[in-house]
């Protein structure tokens, strides 16, 4: 089977053609470097993705937030349930831990919202 993909590593975008079979890639053309490849080998075999949202505390205000790694793809829709799900209560600081665990990352603040910068 072959997909095309555009890289997204660096900006210079390549634009790839990975063959592969069942779990094993067989090859990878139009690569510029090294990253490019195995940004492809991934992106076949187990596709990853960093999930940036917001929720909502208790009190109505949104927090953004992002995992602090990559999850499987096919987990997102369930990771945003469980996300969702959560309420935080302010005052939430910038990298204060929003939820501990949601399929090995943890999901984290990315903006300080009901506090002050300097008042933890």
């Amino acid at each position: 089977m072959k997909k095309e993909l555009t890289c997204i590593i660096c900006p210079i975008g390549c634009h790839l053609i990975a063959e592969f079979e069942n779990e094993t890639v067989l090859s990878v053309a139009g690569n510029s470097c090294i990253r490019g490849k195995a940004y492809a080998e991934k992106e076949c075999i187990a596709p990853v993705r960093t999930i940036t949202t917001t929720v909502r505390t208790g009190s109505g205000e949104l927090v953004p937030v992002k995992t602090e790694k990559p999850i499987a793809k096919e987990k997102i829709k369930e990771a945003m349930q469980i996300i969702n799900k959560s309420e935080p209560h302010l005052p939430i600081f910038l990298g204060d831990v929003i939820i501990k665990d949601v399929f090995g990352s943890a999901v984290v603040a990315t903006k300080t919202v009901g506090g002050s910068y300097g008042e933890k």
